[in-house]
C-alpha cells in the first residue's frame, strides 16, 4: 500500500469539490483548480474527506495511487492557502522590477531579461534582490520560479545568480597563486 496513497485528503470548510469522470474541479476562496486524473484510481468524495484506492497491486498502479493523492491535496491546500518560493538575487548590480505581469531582472547582461508572467502566478518583491512567487497552482509555481532562476543560476565561486532562499550553495574555493 503505497504510504501517501493511503491517507485521506482532508476538505476543509469553504471548499467545495465536484467530480466528473476523471476531472476533479476544487473550488476555495483563493480560486478554482482544475485536474484531469487517471482513470484507474477509484476517487471516494465524502463529506469532509476524499479517499483515493487503486485497483491492484500491480507497480503502475502503486505508482499512481500516491500521485493522485498527492495531486488532490495540491489541489486542495493551493485553493485554500496557496503556494509561495522564495527567490535570492545575488551580485553587484543584480536586482529585479515588477510592472503589471512583467518581471524586469537586471542580472550583469548587456541587456534587461524581461519575462511574463503566466496566468495564476503573481510576484511580490521585497526588496530588490528578494523575490517570492506567489500562486494556487503548485505545479505552475515551481515551474515560473524555475524559469527565473534559470535565467542566472548560482555559480560556486562567488555565489552570484539567482537562488532559492532555502538553497545551499557548494561553495569552490577557486585558483591560489603562487
Amino acid at each position: 500500500m503505497s504510504r501517501i496513497g493511503k491517507l485521506p485528503v482532508v476538505i476543509p470548510a469553504g471548499v467545495k469539490i465536484s467530480l466528473n469522470g476523471n476531472q476533479m474541479v476544487v473550488t476555495g476562496p483563493k480560486g478554482t483548480l482544475t485536474q484531469d486524473l487517471h482513470e484507474r484510481m477509484t476517487i471516494a468524495v465524502e463529506t469532509d474527506q476524499i479517499n483515493v484506492t487503486r485497483p491492484s497491486d500491480s507497480k503502475q498502479d502503486s505508482a499512481l495511487h500516491g500521485l493522485t493523492r498527492a495531486l488532490i491535496n495540491n489541489m486542495v491546500v493551493g485553493v485554500t492557502v496557496g503556494f509561495k518560493k522564495d527567490l535570492e538575487i545575488n551580485g553587484v548590480g543584480y536586482r529585479a522590477e515588477i510592472s503589471g505581469k512583467v518581471l524586469t531582472l537586471s542580472l550583469g547582461y548587456s541587456h534587461p531579461v524581461v519575462y511574463e508572467l503566466p496566468d495564476g502566478i503573481s510576484v511580490e518583491i521585497e526588496k530588490q534582490t528578494k523575490l517570492s512567487v506567489m500562486g494556487i497552482d503548485k505545479q505552475l509555481v515551481g515551474s515560473a520560479a524555475a524559469k527565473i532562476r534559470s535565467y542566472r543560476k548560482p555559480e560556486p565561486y562567488k555565489g552570484k545568480g539567482i537562488k532559492y532562499a532555502d538553497e545551499h550553495i557548494l561553495r569552490k574555493a577557486g585558483k591560489t597563486g603562487k
